[in-house]
């Protein structure tokens, strides 16, 4: 019996103009009227979530934020954080030192705010368009704004994640050089086409799933999640039923349980309707 369902965000529960369907929507409502829990898994800071938490009313049935990917995990609705994991002071600092010979953009969040070097700096091509990650991210996650020459000096504590942003040609070519001092000690993962991130080694969505879910007395077996890329694979493992959206990457694909349809084709609503949960 399923009795809660994972779900990532962006190519997952929302479909490409950032928007939950309506037939997914009204069957995650329903899976909640019959007891299941839901839980939003994704890179974003919790900030980014209540948007679709208030959607789904997770707020009315303790719903689950996975945050930053699996750095950290909070009740929606009591506030109550079930775990935490974060870059320590000294590690943050050595990340962002080598990142200055790269061509990206470092993002870090904390509280209200997107901490960041640049805020007009970071312009690249994407899909023919011209985009502003700075600005995309920050106003996808109600981020207010805030500009540091150095980030080295700045980040003086322990941070949940460090996120680097900068075309997707660029990190795909360099990305094995901006992880390599780090490749055994930290955990650098894309988590999308123009996204780079670094947290604490072991991070991962898996990782918190099970630490939260263990306090809740609910076990992998009856689990069932969702997810589109690369940063879903450990979750999409994990679980007792894993599947991949029909827009997912091929890795994805390849190890989920099952793949649906896409995220533009209700992918979630009609898999939850064929596993018989709603």
């Amino acid at each position: 019996m399923v009795k809660t369902i994972l779900l990532d965000i962006d190519g997952t529960l929302t479909n490409d103009d950032k928007v939950i369907t309506q037939k997914t929507k009204e069957a995650l409502l329903a899976a909640q009227r019959k007891g299941i829990r839901l839980a939003l898994a994704s890179g974003r800071p919790a900030m980014g979530l209540y948007k679709w938490a208030r959607e789904l009313e997770m707020d009315k049935h303790h719903g689950l934020f996975i945050c930053f990917n699996g750095a950290r995990v909070v009740d929606c609705e009591s506030g109550e954080e079930l775990f935490s994991q974060s870059l320590s002071k000294e590690e943050a600092k050595a990340v962002l030192e080598h990142l200055k010979s790269f061509q990206v953009t470092p993002i870090i969040a904390k509280g209200e705010y997107m901490h960041t070097t640049d805020v007009f700096g970071c312009t690249i091509n994407y899909k023919g368009e011209s985009l502003n990650v700075v600005q995309y991210e920050s106003r996808s996650n109600n981020y207010i704004l805030c500009e540091h020459h150095d980030l080295v000096a700045w980040a003086n504590f322990p941070v949940e994640k460090i996120l680097t942003a900068a075309s997707p040609d660029y990190l795909r070519a360099n990305y094995e050089e901006m992880e390599k001092p780090f490749r055994d000690s930290l955990s650098c993962m894309f988590t999308g086409d123009f996204y780079f991130e670094f947290t604490a080694r072991g991070v991962n969505k898996a990782k918190a799933i099970e630490a939260a879910y263990e306090k809740l007395g609910i076990s992998r077996e009856e689990m069932i999640a969702f997810g589109d890329a690369e940063n879903d694979l450990p979750m999409l493992a994990y679980v007792g039923c894993g599947i991949a959206m029909g827009n997912a990457v091929p890795e994805i694909k390849n190890a989920a349980d099952e793949v649906t349809l896409d995220n533009n084709h209700d992918g979630i609503a009609v898999s939850l309707e064929q596993h018989g949960i709603i």
